[in-house]
């Protein structure tokens, strides 16, 4: 047992930068889609949940596509079909925009439920204080149905951050890509796959660590 965590830390002593370099990576993806995931999920959700003209449909069409299409799939046709069409993007922007478009769609659920299930007697409420339909929306509905759709939200925001681990497929050099680039050349495997898969531990635990804390903060009155 002492002579495997000896390995197992002489293995991450030796290539601690490449790791480091990887899970900067990881993050810089991760940060980027859940960012754009929150801001897809706000926008759409609303215009959804508001039946507006034309963006409504159309924002169903989009998240019927991603969420019944593997996100592998769609790595794939942006990294590989886009350039027949003279779209070529890099590995990293491919990285992103990947995650983003898969979570946006499951976020636009979300948010979507989470203005709905506002209750029509506070929207009343804001008509009556003078306040216009964007108004009403940005005082009201936001921050109400923000709060009711954060507990799904986090599950989507940790699918993001586990989905990047995808990117191993089209060779950009994010955690997973790297520790199984290391295993391959030193046949470590063991110890890469289990530093791999600790850390992601601690990344999900963190990161649902602070969303809980958020939520804690954000809950409704009648929640706490």
């Amino acid at each position: 047992m002492i002579l495997a965590v000896y390995d197992l830390w002489g293995f991450v002593s030796e290539y601690h930068e490449e790791l480091r370099a990887g899970l900067v990576n990881t993050l810089k993806i991760a940060a980027l889609g859940i960012l754009g995931a929150f801001v897809i999920g706000v926008v759409l959700g609303a215009a959804r949940a508001h039946r507006v003209p034309v963006i409504s449909p159309l924002t169903v069409g989009y998240v019927e596509l991603i969420r019944n299409t593997p996100i592998l799939v769609q790595i794939f046709m942006i990294f590989y079909a886009l350039p027949q069409f003279g779209i070529v993007l890099d590995q990293f922007t491919v990285a992103w925009l990947a995650v983003t478009i898969w979570g946006g769609a499951f976020n636009t659920e979300n948010f979507r439920a989470g203005f709905e299930a506002v209750p029509y007697r506070y929207r009343e409420a804001g008509a009556a204080l003078g306040f216009g339909r964007l108004a009403t929306f940005l005082n009201v509905t936001l921050p109400i149905g923000g709060r009711i759709a954060l507990p799904s939200s986090i599950n989507t925001y940790i699918s993001v951050l586990k989905n990047t681990s995808l990117m191993i497929v089209i060779g950009f050099a994010e955690l997973t890509t790297t520790s199984i680039n290391i295993s391959n050349l030193t046949l470590q495997t063991t110890e890469s796959l289990t530093v791999l898969a600790s850390v992601y531990l601690c990344l999900v635990w963190g990161l649902s660590a602070l969303i809980r804390l958020l939520e804690s903060r954000l809950a409704l009155p009648e929640a706490r």
